[in-house]
Parts: C-alpha cells; structure tokens; sequence
C-alpha cells in the first residue's frame, strides 16, 4: 500500500490517468499496475495476450487507449518507439537500465528506475525522475517500508561510494522458497539492525551508495541472471541439466 501510495509523489500516479496492465496476475508487479490506477482513481486498461507479445500491436494499443503511465522492463521499452507517446509517464525495472534508453526516453516526460526482487514484493528502491546525460542511472531510494543496507561479507555496513552487497529488510520481505529450506537459508537471514526476529533477504546485487543519497546497481555477486524480469539461478540449470543421462556432459 504504501508503494502504491508513493507512486503520487514519484510524478506517475493521479486522478484521470490512464494505466496499462501488461504483465501477468502471477508476477508481483500487475498489483501496481491494477491497484495503482483503481487508488488514484485512474483508469486501468488491459492488454489482450495477443497485443502484449507483439511490440508494435502493443505500440499502437498504447496510443489508441492513451496510455500515460506504462512500467516495463528496460528490454521491452527498448523494442517501442516513443513517437506517439510523448504523454507517458514511464517506470521501469526488473533490469539494469542502460543510459542509452535514458537518453532515448527521459527527454520531456516522468522516466522512473525502480529496483525490487520478487522476494521483496514489488519494489524497494525508486529514482526521481531521470535526467538525459546522466552516467549509468542509479536505482534510487529506499520505498516507504523498506530498509536497505549495503554490507561486506562479514554484514559489516560499507561507507558510501565503498562496493557491497545489498540486502533489503521490512514487512514486504517474504518468508521463503517453497519446499526449498536450503535455498531460503542462504538468501533469507536473520537482519542484525532489527528487533528480535528481524529478517533480511541477501539479493546477491553489487552496489554502492552515491553522495546523493541514492543506490548505483554495479552487477552480480553470483552466476544469478534476469530473464524478463524473472531471476534464474545458472548453477540450478546446470543441476538439472547434469541429472540427465549423458547431462554432464553439457556446456
């Protein structure tokens, strides 16, 4: 709630605006997408399936529904062309974003960088709005609820501009991976700057905090990549590559 409620203040959010819901009931990110225009009393518009796999269907859904506020990962921004868009007020995540699409975007309209894995429900950093010309966009501030720290292997906080790993703490962290003990005790640790009980998730992303008090994204601390969105541990897929027969034979 308090996501959506923050989504006024970050310049995206209001009464009369059109929002498009694009991704799928399952991932986290259609709740901002739905709920962010029903509480802003906007009006919400659904992309059929067979518009939102096509960038140029897609394209012209857009301006035919006047969409004005659009979130998509920087990879699916990238295959739209703003011409007929200027209106739109623009979020994206789920990747790094490249300055290129900066550039490409930023000029005369709200362009939004939000950073959050799914295992801490929607996002837990955003920018301001982004500026042409800047170096690589950084992924903002901590959300409303969210605590974020930036610590060393021994979970000792680095100063700021000093590279460590990023971990997120507060109530939209989730309580684990299903049926995966293992998994959730190596990415869901007991949080050190909490009260009694307090937990933390380990996001295995390298960063580093800048003199403006907002997080630079520098890459990966394990073999861990991002598919659409979606975070897909390399090591599992050669484990199960690996069970098949002849499998470990595979590169």
């Amino acid at each position: 709630m308090a996501q959506l409620i923050g989504s006024v203040d970050a310049g995206l959010a209001g009464p009369g605006r059109v929002w498009s819901q694009w991704h799928s009931y399952s991932f986290d990110i259609s709740g901002w997408e739905i709920f962010g225009a029903l509480l802003h009393g906007g009006r919400l518009v659904v992309a059929p399936d067979e518009v939102a796999t096509s960038p140029d269907d897609f394209h012209a859904f857009l301006i035919a529904e006047q969409v004005n506020v659009l979130n998509q990962t920087p990879s699916a921004v990238d295959m739209l062309s703003p011409q007929g868009l200027e209106s739109v007020a623009l979020l994206v995540g789920g990747e790094a974003c490249p300055v290129e699409l900066v550039q490409r975007w930023a000029p005369g309209r709200v362009m939004i960088n939000a950073y959050g894995p799914t295992e801490t429900t929607m996002w837990a950093s955003m920018t301001g709005p982004l500026a042409p010309g800047e170096e690589a966009p950084p992924i903002g501030s901590p959300v409303a609820g969210a605590a974020l720290f930036v610590l060393d292997r021994w979970l000792r906080p680095v100063p700021p501009a000093v590279v460590g790993e990023l971990y997120v703490a507060g109530p939209a962290v989730g309580v684990g991976y299903w049926r995966r003990p293992g998994l959730t005790g190596s990415r869901f640790v007991a949080c050190p700057f909490g009260g009694f009980g307090a937990r933390m998730y380990r996001t295995g992303d390298v960063v580093r905090w800048r003199a403006d008090g907002q997080l630079e994204y520098l890459g990966r601390a394990d073999e861990q990549v991002k598919i659409r969105g979606y975070r897909i541990e390399l090591g599992e897929i050669q484990a199960a590559l690996s069970a098949l027969e002849g499998g470990g034979r595979r590169r």
